[in-house]
């Protein structure tokens, strides 16, 4: 029986496990939205809502404890610099769980985990396609006269 053994241990053994929060905490203090399964996301967001604290009170020493945590040193630049200010007068929860539906593969539960005030950066529609479209009937009409 599994009384008081919560969290779950997302099918890894430890070292495994730490690497995959330690990959996903970093993605989310670096793109501040990532897509992952519901478990990954619930399991993460814990880690993601206790490095925002670290960063919060900002001196050496947890500058260097979130530095031991997160991957990449613009991470720790980045938690310090833009995140922990903005969630200063904030006691807990900076981060939202989005259900996003299904994998096409598996069928596996996806999740949206994101820090919240985030601004979704819609992406830029190329017409490219439409302006070569237009100039190849007028090539052919060129080359026929």
């Amino acid at each position: 029986m599994r009384h008081l053994n919560s969290g779950s241990k997302l099918g890894r053994n430890p070292a495994h496990r730490r690497a995959t929060l330690r990959n996903l905490v970093t993605n989310v203090i670096e793109k501040e939205r990532i897509t992952t399964t519901v478990t990954r996301a619930k399991a993460a967001r814990p880690v993601v809502e206790r490095i925002i604290t670290l960063g919060k009170g900002d001196s050496l020493h947890t500058r260097r404890q979130a530095a031991s945590y997160l991957l990449t040193p613009g991470a720790t630049r980045k938690l310090f610099d833009d995140i922990a200010p903005r969630f200063a007068d904030r006691a807990g929860g900076y981060t939202r769980i989005i259900h996003a539906g299904f994998r096409i593969g598996d069928g596996a539960q996806l999740a949206i985990l994101e820090l919240l005030g985030s601004k979704l950066k819609k992406k830029e529609k190329k017409e490219k396609k439409k302006v070569e479209a237009e100039e190849e009937p007028a090539e052919k009409q060129a080359s026929k006269a």
